[in-house]
């Protein structure tokens, strides 16, 4: 039961974060779990997303299709960004 009602809170959020945008005239968009694990450079997604990879520890990776290494809070930032733009990271610069 505890985990429906943190569902239903989550809900409400993006629900509430929705309506708030709508009537600012904001564009609100929601990001997918796999942000940090998808590529900036080429994005694909990390094939071999086991715990080890997906787990809060690992901070660096390195892209399988591509093999460019990526911090996983920058690599995300900048995934969350090009979202918020509507256009592809690999249009935006390395700070």
């Amino acid at each position: 039961m505890a985990k429906s009602v943190l569902d239903a809170d989550w809900g409400q959020l993006k629900a509430m974060l929705d309506y708030k945008c709508a009537h600012a005239g904001i564009v609100f968009k929601e990001v997918d779990a796999y942000i940090s694990q998808t590529c900036l450079s080429c994005g694909s997604l990390l094939e071999s997303r086991s715990k080890g990879i997906a787990g809060l520890g690992i901070r660096e990776w390195t892209c399988s299709g591509c093999d460019v290494t990526h911090d996983r809070d920058v690599n995300a930032a900048r995934n969350i960004l090009a979202a918020g733009h509507g256009r592809l990271a690999v249009g935006i610069p390395v700070l």
